[in-house]
């Protein structure tokens, strides 16, 4: 696998040599004319320290490197966008190691109709197809870490929120610069990225925003979904509510999401096929985040109240207090720290309430 993608990372950028050639000919033919092809590498690196409170955990604190990606990404044709974007971090020969985490064609002519084709963001939640450092926080909200195709209740290996499918989306009416209606529909494999179909049913996955004025929008979405693993195939049926408004650098940010579906008992890669009845076949989680600068594009306090139930029962609910902040030294260099209180209801009575720290320094190239 690391043998693969030292390949790989090769070929991106012999490939961005080589469109920029393109390029070049292009120009030179006619001033006016596109480029066939139009390539640019990038990048970014999270490097993170986390401690824990939390009883029994080996270790307390911990320095690892949470992702370091490299992409390429551009355009074909003047009509067509694409990306090719690899995680380079992990252990080498394992599902959660070096892998491809995007590589899909887009045909987007018209504003108003899309076609994606490829590996990419399922089409769920606002926050899931964020990059990891705009987010804004140490990790992505439990209902999309959970209920949005990360790591996965149902027992999926972890699919960064990605599938294999074809999906269309497209800007409606536009009002004052900015689109009134945007709606995103697909149907993908149901298995996760880099894995074949295992069952003969499309996940049928779709989402409808409103955004009344600039920076705010409200949205509904709803996934149809069916889970293989042997012979066992588990419903996966959600639908979210979602909501944000973005101003003067201020990020309001809300989630609901509601999942019908059992999980299987063990996690993936295990031949077990027998369903957890702890978790039973209802789950559901929200959370409200708020950014606010201190000094505009520079500096940021930040809140979150991240909420799991993965029963969709108050006796097994997970509740997570974050408080924290960053510091942009440019728009490609953020240092950040959080503060979370957990109370956890699933642990041993007497023993639900911890606290975790988070240091994370990001670049991007």
């Amino acid at each position: 696998m690391k043998k693969s993608v030292t390949a790989l990372v090769a070929f991106l950028m012999s490939f961005s040599m080589f469109a920029g050639e393109t390029t070049e000919t292009s120009s030179q033919a006619s001033q006016e004319k596109a480029p066939v092809v139009t390539t640019k590498i990038s990048g970014f690196v999270i490097g993170e320290y986390n401690y824990t409170s939390l009883e029994g955990a080996k270790p307390d604190n911990t320095l690892s490197l949470r992702i370091a990606r490299v992409q390429a990404a551009g355009r074909i044709l003047g009509d067509f966008n694409y990306r090719l974007q690899i995680q380079v971090n992990g252990t080498s020969n394992s599902i959660g190691g070096p892998r491809i985490v995007d590589a899909f064609i887009e045909w987007d002519k018209y504003k108003a109709f899309c076609v994606k084709f490829g590996q990419f963001k399922r089409a769920f939640t606002f926050e899931n197809p964020m990059n990891p450092i705009d987010q804004g926080f140490y990790g992505y909200s439990l209902s999309t870490s959970k209920l949005a195709g990360m790591n996965d209740r149902i027992g999926e290996h972890a699919s960064n929120g990605r599938d294999l499918g074809l999906q269309f989306q497209g800007d409606l009416f536009q009002i004052d610069n900015h689109p009134f209606i945007h709606y995103q529909v697909g149907l993908y494999n149901g298995q996760g990225i880099n894995v074949k179909d295992a069952n003969s049913h499309k996940d049928l996955i779709g989402g409808l925003w409103f955004i009344p004025v600039k920076g705010a929008r409200i949205g509904m979405f709803g996934w149809d979904g069916r889970y293989t693993r042997g012979d066992v195939t588990l419903k996966r049926q959600r639908y979210a509510i979602s909501g944000e408004y973005l101003v003067s650098d201020w990020t309001f940010r809300s989630e609901y999401v509601h999942s019908y579906g059992y999980a299987f008992k063990s996690g993936y890669g295990s031949s077990d096929v027998s369903l957890n009845e702890v978790l039973g076949d209802k789950s559901d989680a929200w959370y409200a985040a708020v950014i606010a600068p201190v000094v505009k594009n520079v500096f940021h306090l930040k809140a979150r109240y991240d909420v799991y139930r993965d029963n969709a029962s108050w006796e097994r609910c997970y509740t997570a207090y974050d408080f924290g902040a960053d510091y942009q030294f440019t728009k490609n260099l953020v240092i950040s720290g959080i503060y979370s209180f957990v109370n956890d209801r699933r642990l041993a009575e007497g023993k639900h309430n911890y606290s975790t720290a988070d240091l994370q320094i990001s670049f991007r190239f």
